[in-house]
C-alpha cells in the first residue's frame, strides 16, 4: 500500500472520529484497542491491520464500501500542485502541547514518499524524543530551536536547515520567545 494512500485512511479516521464527536478512547473501547494505537494510527505512525482497520471503520460507524469510496488510490500525475494555506490539514503528531503540525503536501515518488509539513512550536513548549521512519529535512522559517538528539545538541535560527534520518531520536524545543516555525520534509523510503 502506498504511502500517500495510508495517510489518507488515517486523515480520514480522524476526520470521521472528529466529525462524530468522539473521542479517541471511545474509539479504542468500540474497537478493542487501545487509544495509544488509535493515535498512532491517525498520526500516521502506524499501518493498522486489515483486522483493525476494519474495526475501526465499524467502531466509526461507517460503511467499509462508503470509507473505501472516495480514497484515490492511484497517483494522477500533474505538472503543477498548488496548495493553499487555508487548505494545509492540521494534526497530531505525537501527544504534547505546543507542539502543531500542517501538513502541506505527500506525494509518491518513484519508490518514495515525500510529506511536507509546517511544524510550529510555543515557547515553552515541552515533549518526549520521538522517532520517524523516514529521512527528514528541516528549514527554519522563523524563531530559534535546539534540536537535541541523544548524543548532541545543536541550535538552529531562521534560514538554517539540515538533514538527517528521523530513526535517531531528537526532541525540537523553541529555545525563543517567539513561535518557531519551521517546513519539515519527510522522505520515506519503499
Amino acid at each position: 500500500m502506498e504511502h500517500e494512500v495510508i495517510v489518507q485512511i488515517s486523515n480520514k479516521i480522524k476526520s470521521i472520529r472528529k466529525e462524530k464527536g468522539l473521542t479517541l478512547q471511545e474509539v479504542a473501547d468500540r474497537a478493542g484497542v487501545t487509544k495509544g494505537l488509535i493515535s498512532q494510527i491517525e498520526n500516521g505512525r502506524t499501518i493498522p491491520s486489515l483486522l483493525v482497520l476494519i474495526q475501526l471503520i465499524k467502531a466509526l460507524e461507517v460503511d467499509l464500501d462508503e470509507f473505501f469510496n472516495e480514497l484515490s488510490l492511484h497517483s494522477k500525475e500533474a505538472s503543477i500542485v498548488v496548495q493553499r494555506k487555508a487548505d494545509y490539514e492540521h494534526f497530531e503528531k505525537e501527544t504534547a502541547s505546543g507542539y502543531e503540525y500542517f501538513r502541506i503536501f505527500t506525494k509518491k515518488v518513484k519508490e518514495s514518499t515525500i510529506d511536507i509539513v509546517l511544524l510550529e512550536i510555543q515557547p515553552g513548549s515541552s515533549r518526549d524524543f520521538v522517532q520517524t521512519e523516514a529521512y527528514e529535512y528541516k528549514y527554519m522559517i522563523s524563531g530559534r530551536v535546539k534540536y537535541i538528539f541523544r548524543d548532541q545538541e545543536l541550535v538552529l535560527e531562521a534560514g538554517d536547515s539540515m538533514l538527517f534520518d528521523g530513526r535517531l531520536e531528537h526532541n525540537p524545543f523553541n529555545i525563543g520567545d517567539e513561535t518557531a516555525r519551521m517546513l519539515v520534509v519527510y522522505f520515506f523510503e519503499a
